[in-house]
């Protein structure tokens, strides 16, 4: 470990949805000395959409090239006007991103939208995580491993995902076989980013990070890898080229995709040679710098949600039905990584406060900050509402693009304040369903941690998360746990610190502020949470035994039990 007296410092590269963040950090201390953001520029907000297709979101490379340089550029410049602080005391660069975001290349690794015939190709593009066009190839691959009998889903928990990384590829093959004939191999955004960063291109030989692999690939070393050739090619035959030109074995984030590039390191303002680590995903990375640990759940709320925990390799796991993945490694080295979540929470409230809100929320202000404060006032209960959170199609736990949101209990009466509380607590409840998946499988949720742009932003959301799951919400010490998790592997990387877990103790802090529940809630929140899942079952499954009969009737008699108090 590096003498206390010494100053390093290590940045952290965060490709979220919307826009690219760089953090620099102090290595010893967790001190974050400076950061920046860069926002994508093509497309909506960064996403490039169809209005024929609501599934489609895909995003520009040339966004990421472009805000790389930009972010880091900023990030330095700050960091100079600061005491103590010099370019040559950067030790190390991590980086994550979203995913699974496939980027079809050329022979040289380079992205094919960034050439001239492709620059307006969607399909040529980052197929983003949110994408789901791929659907119908999600269910071809799961109905085609449960055929075999084959291992694959063993630990993605059963069923394969439209935003995952084969089912992507495999709809460009069917739907844009141009495209797909074009592409000499497929990467991860989360795999080419630290590529181009240290020019280590060949998509023969480009260093795979096991997050994304393990939770979008379906690669695991007990069937050797990836799914086998034979698998592959019963779906389509160009799916083996892709196999082939995928390197082998997946890293851990804490190992080296090798050194900053001089003529990068030169536009950055920084010292060439700087090691980068390998690739992680975005909600990983913000585990790792929310100070995960066996029995402590982090949950990251922004326009969607991850919940993950880890659990000691040396500890027995079973294979849990509905989880996104069970991957070694996959968040902290030596540790199963566990991965759920919800398709979409930020997101169903911006859909909301953008499209179906009154005037009066709208004239003055944000309007989910003027929707917050009305429904801040009422009570659990009182709307008489009850919501399905699938407006993006179900993540976790049952797997589904295919499911749509839904509202019980609307009258003459119902106000926009009523129905943006019943969304916040759907999604609430959304979660409560994966914590419990957690535990019924040996995973004691002990804590939660919380982190994100919703987490952040919306204290009415996180008390009403504290209630419904009837747990206090701890808040993690840094708003940019991403960029902080990528800056941690840096520091490893760079040998400040020999373990993940060293590295997690000095830097992440303790958490801050405690959302506890209202004990005065939980009665009422008992009650939705078992009509809602009702709903879930019934809606969500094919095996549902039960009545939908008494769900209206047992809202009427909880709002009006709950409004004559």
């Amino acid at each position: 470990m590096a003498k206390a007296s010494t100053r390093h410092f290590s940045i952290g590269l965060d490709f979220g949805t919307n826009s690219i963040r760089a953090l620099l950090v102090d290595c010893a201390t967790g001190e974050e000395i400076a950061s920046a953001v860069c926002d994508y520029r093509r497309g909506d907000h960064g996403v490039v959409t169809d209005p024929k297709d609501p599934n489609l979101a895909r995003q520009h490379p040339a966004d990421y090239l472009e805000g790389l340089v930009q972010a880091v550029r900023a990030v330095v410049r700050q960091a100079k006007r600061k005491r103590g602080f010099d370019p040559s005391a950067v030790v190390g660069i991590g980086v994550d991103t979203t995913g699974s975001t496939p980027l079809p290349v050329d022979e040289a690794g380079m992205p094919l939208a960034l050439r001239k015939e492709w620059a307006a190709e969607p399909a040529a593009m980052a197929w983003l995580w949110k994408d789901h066009t791929a659907y119908q190839e999600a269910a071809e691959i799961t109905d085609l491993a449960r055929a075999r009998g084959e291992p694959y889903l063993h630990k993605c928990g059963g069923t394969y995902s439209s935003e995952w990384f084969w089912s992507k590829i495999l709809c460009c093959a069917r739907r844009h076989p141009k495209v797909f004939r074009a592409a000499y191999a497929w990467v991860e955004l989360s795999d080419f980013i630290p590529a181009y960063l240290t020019g280590n291109l060949d998509p023969a030989s480009v260093r795979r990070n096991i997050c994304a692999a393990g939770h979008k690939a379906m690669y695991n070393d007990g069937w050797g890898g990836l799914p086998s050739r034979e698998f592959l090619e019963l779906l389509h035959p160009g799916l083996v080229a892709v196999r082939e030109r995928y390197q082998h074995p997946a890293l851990t984030a804490d190992m080296s995709a090798g050194q900053l590039r001089a003529d990068l390191a030169k536009q950055m303002g920084l010292p060439g040679g700087i090691p980068v680590a390998v690739g992680l995903l975005d909600a990983h990375a913000g585990a790792v710098g929310s100070g995960i640990r066996p029995g402590r759940m982090v949950k990251i709320v922004g326009t969607s949600t991850c919940d993950m925990m880890v659990v000691p390799q040396s500890e027995p796991l079973p294979d849990i039905p509905g989880l996104c993945g069970i991957v070694p490694g996959s968040i902290v080295p030596g540790m199963f990584g566990l991965e759920a979540g919800q398709s979409a929470v930020g997101d169903i409230f911006q859909w909301f406060a953008r499209h179906l809100t009154p005037a009066k929320f709208t004239e003055k202000g944000d309007p989910l900050a003027n929707l917050t404060r009305e429904a801040e006032q009422l009570r659990p209960g009182e709307s008489g509402l009850v919501a399905l959170d699938w407006n993006n199609g179900n993540r976790t736990v049952l797997v589904d693009p295919l499911l749509t949101g839904l509202l019980v209990g609307q009258t003459l009466h119902t106000s926009a304040a009523e129905i943006y509380r019943a969304l916040v607590e759907a999604t609430a409840f959304g979660g409560l369903m994966i914590i419990q998946r957690f535990e019924q499988f040996g995973m004691k949720v002990q804590e939660i941690v919380a982190c994100g742009g919703i987490a952040e932003k919306n204290p009415f959301v996180m008390q009403v998360y504290a209630d419904i799951f009837d747990r206090p919400i701890r808040m993690a010490r840094s708003s940019q746990t991403c960029a902080l998790g990528a800056a941690i592997f840096g520091a490893v990387v760079g040998g400040v610190y020999k373990t993940t877990e060293q590295a997690q103790r000095r830097i992440c802090g303790a958490p801050r502020q405690v959302y506890r529940p209202n004990r005065r809630h939980r009665e009422v929140y008992s009650q939705l949470f078992e009509l809602y899942r009702s709903l879930h079952d019934a809606f969500g499954t094919k095996d549902f035994a039960g009545s939908l009969y008494p769900v209206m009737k047992r809202l009427i008699e909880i709002r009006n039990r709950v409004r004559q108090g």
